[in-house]
């Protein structure tokens, strides 16, 4: 079962090729190199990575809304401490597959789900799993910053005081190092009790990534998090990501080919539903497995 956690004070895409800009904080460029007469099949294997254990597993995992197919028998393995991108077309199950890993989807009527799905090895579709303790785990933040109308501090300490928290300064503790985590706290620091709703669509998301951390998550879900901002905010956001690598395991979706180039270290190609193909990000791009791969990566549709 998943626990709460307690806290202690402390002493451009064109016909035939995709470039990644130059500024990269973490990665070498990647450039496509598209190879010829591959067949279009659904390739569900996991990436291959013996030195480390996933931390989410999917295992056949269907989702269905009523009669309508979500996503059909996905079977992947998503390691800890990086960035894995879910790339696709528009209705493709991206952010139905995302949203299945803290079962947000639980929140639409007539939802059903078949095969497994564990996080920390826990199958989170288990009847006894405590929904409240595994979006604690599990964080998510979405397409549009969604701060609530109140002040930034009783923003980002919103999931530990529901977690029971109530001494100040353990509180005022937890918001600064969420806020610093976020890359907020030096713009913010001096307006704590400002509506956060005053603040810019960038530093709005940064705020929600700062709550979500705030409950301690192991892993942070990204629904397409950059994609009401503004260039500069993007690339803050994205330098962040690669920050918090090192001590979050990071979903993202993403429509952004360049986007997903930079940020992460493995991709997943997402169509009608089901897993086309999943490996490392520099593969995915540079030399596709399947012709459906290529012809999104390219351009060709999408």
């Amino acid at each position: 079962m998943f626990v709460a956690k307690t806290y202690s004070m402390p002493e451009k895409k064109d016909n035939m090729q995709i470039t990644v800009p130059h500024r990269m904080s973490r990665k070498s460029q990647v450039q496509t190199v598209v190879p010829t007469n591959h067949r279009w099949q659904t390739d569900t294997r996991a990436v291959n990575d013996t030195e480390e254990q996933a931390i989410i597993r999917s295992q056949n995992f269907s989702l269905h809304y009523g009669s309508k197919v979500g996503v059909k028998n996905i079977t992947m393995d998503i390691y800890p401490h990086s960035v894995t991108a879910i790339i696709g077309p528009s209705g493709c199950g991206k952010s139905t597959f995302l949203r299945s890993i803290n079962r947000m989807n639980d929140l639409i009527p007539h939802v059903h789900t078949e095969g497994r799905l564990e996080v920390v090895g826990q199958n989170i579709y288990d009847k006894r799993t405590n929904l409240v303790n595994l979006r604690q785990e599990v964080g998510m933040v979405f397409q549009r910053p969604n701060p609530f109308p109140k002040s930034i501090f009783d923003n980002a300490a919103y999931g530990p005081h529901l977690q029971g928290i109530r001494r100040k300064d353990e509180l005022q503790y937890i918001v600064e190092q969420s806020l610093r985590a976020a890359a907020l706290w030096d713009e913010v620091k001096d307006d704590l009790k400002k509506s956060a709703l005053a603040l810019s669509g960038g530093q709005q998301q940064r705020l929600c990534i700062a709550r979500a951390l705030a409950t301690k998550p192991r892993v942070l879900l990204m629904d397409e998090p950059c994609s009401a901002l503004d260039p500069i905010a993007t690339g803050r956001i994205e330098d962040l990501m690669g920050q918090l690598q090192s001590t979050y395991t990071i979903v993202i979706v993403t429509h952004n080919m360049q986007q997903a180039a930079r940020v992460s270290e493995r991709a997943a190609f997402f169509c009608l539903g089901e897993l086309i193909e999943y490996d490392r990000t520099s593969k995915i791009f540079s030399n596709p497995g399947k012709k459906g791969t290529e012809d999104y990566v390219t351009g060709r549709f999408g």
